[in-house]
C-alpha cells in the first residue's frame, strides 16, 4: 500500500467546505494544511469547518509561507475567481493543483498569463487541472458519449437550473442578476464573467479532432415580475431574474460545440424557456443521443434543501482527479491528458 497522497486545501466556501470534508475522509488522502481568507476562520480546525465528528490536527492559516513549507503533493483549490499569482507560487513550489475556480484550460488569460501558469509548472515539476460541475464534468460526459457516433455533427451542453439557493451574491451579481436590463455592457460583462464556458467548448473540440476558427457569445435577459429577497441579495422588480447564453465555437460557418446556461432566480420570473432542473447534454450526429444529469441527495441526506448536494458534485471532480494529476506529466492538463477519473467506493 502506497502512502497516502498529502493535500492542502485552499478555502472553506460552499465548494471549499466540500473538498475539505472529502480529503479529510479519504484513506488515499492526507489532509496537512488549509488555507482560509476569512480572519474568523484563521486558526479553527478543519473537521469544524466542514462538520466532521473529531478534530484533525490542522487549522486553518492565511499563512502561505507556511503552506508552501509543508511540501504537500498537491492542493485543491477553490476559491471563487482564481489569481494566477496564487497559481504560479503553488505551482512553483512544486504542488500539483486540482482547482474549479474558473479553469478548464486557462484559454481565457491573457497570453502571457497563461504562458506565466504553464513556466511555473516546468519550474516545479507540477501540473494544473481545471474542473467541477459545469463546466467540468458535463464536457467529460459529452465527450465519452461522442464514443457512440460515427460522426458527430454538434454537441450542446446546458446547465439548466435555478441559481435562488446558491447562496453566492458577488457571483450571481456578475453574472447579471439584480440589474437593469439597459447596464451598459451587459452581455460583455456576463460573457467575460463566463468566459471559463468558452474554454471547455474548445477543449471539447480539441477533444474531438476539431480546429475552431472562431469563439463567440450571445446572452438573453429576462426581467423579474415581482420582488424576490433570497437572503444573500435581492432582485427587484424589473431587474434581471433569468439569463440564457452560449459561448459557441465555429468551424467556418458551422457551430459545432456550444457550453451554456439556463439560470433564474427567485420565483417571479417568466424566463423563455423551461428550466430542466439538471445538466442537459445534446450530441447531433450519426446516431443522436440527449443525456441528462440530475444531481439527487442520497437517501440519509440530513440538510435544507438540496444545493448542498449539487456543491459536492462541484467539489468532486477535482478532488478525484488528485490522484491522476499527482502522475500527469509537468504542464496545464485538461481531461485529454489524464486517465479515468473516477469516485471510490466506500466498504
Amino acid at each position: 500500500m502506497t502512502a497516502p497522497l498529502r493535500v492542502i486545501q485552499w478555502t472553506t466556501g460552499n465548494i471549499g467546505t466540500r473538498s475539505l470534508h472529502a480529503i479529510a475522509t479519504r484513506p488515499d488522502m492526507e489532509l496537512v494544511g488549509l488555507y482560509a481568507y476569512s480572519p474568523d476562520k484563521v486558526g479553527r480546525d478543519a473537521a469544524e469547518l466542514a462538520g466532521l465528528p473529531a478534530p484533525t490536527g490542522v487549522l486553518a492559516t492565511d499563512d502561505v509561507d507556511a503552506l508552501l513549507a509543508l511540501r504537500p503533493d498537491a492542493c485543491v483549490y477553490n476559491p471563487v475567481w482564481s489569481s494566477v499569482d496564487e497559481l504560479c507560487r503553488l505551482l512553483e513550489a512544486g504542488i500539483n493543483v486540482c482547482s474549479t475556480a474558473g479553469w478548464i484550460t486557462g484559454g481565457k488569460l491573457a497570453p502571457e498569463e497563461r504562458e506565466r501558469v504553464g513556466k511555473a509548472c516546468e519550474r516545479g515539476g507540477s501540473s494544473m487541472f481545471g474542473s467541477g460541475a459545469h463546466p467540468g464534468f458535463t464536457n467529460l460526459m459529452s465527450i465519452v458519449g461522442s464514443q457512440m457516433c460515427e460522426t458527430v455533427d454538434r454537441i450542446t451542453v446546458t446547465e439548466s437550473v435555478d441559481c435562488s439557493t446558491y447562496a453566492s451574491g458577488p457571483t450571481m451579481a456578475a453574472m447579471g442578476f439584480g440589474k437593469e436590463l439597459d447596464t451598459p455592457g451587459l452581455e460583455e460583462s456576463v460573457r467575460r464573467e463566463s468566459e471559463v464556458f468558452a474554454e471547455a467548448a474548445a477543449m471539447t473540440a480539441d477533444a474531438l479532432g476539431a480546429t475552431l476558427d472562431r469563439l463567440t457569445f450571445a446572452a438573453d435577459f429576462t426581467v423579474a415580475t415581482g420582488d424576490s429577497d433570497l437572503g444573500f441579495m435581492t432582485i427587484p422588480a424589473g431587474t434581471i431574474a433569468a439569463v440564457q447564453g452560449y459561448h459557441r465555437g465555429w468551424v467556418g460557418e458551422k457551430n459545432i460545440v456550444a457550453v451554456g446556461f439556463q439560470w433564474t432566480m427567485g420565483q417571479h420570473v417568466d424566463p423563455p424557456f423551461k428550466l430542466a432542473h439538471g445538466h442537459v447534454i445534446k450530441i447531433d450526429g450519426r446516431p443522436s443521443a440527449n443525456i441528462r444529469v440530475r444531481v439527487l441527495p442520497p437517501a440519509d441526506w440530513d440538510e435544507p434543501g438540496y444545493m448542498g448536494a449539487g456543491m459536492i458534485y462541484t467539489a468532486m471532480p477535482a478532488v478525484n482527479a488528485v490522484p491522476a494529476v499527482v502522475a500527469a506529466a509537468p504542464g496545464i492538463a485538461t481531461f485529454k491528458d489524464l486517465p479515468l477519473i473516477t469516485g471510490r467506493f466506500v466498504v
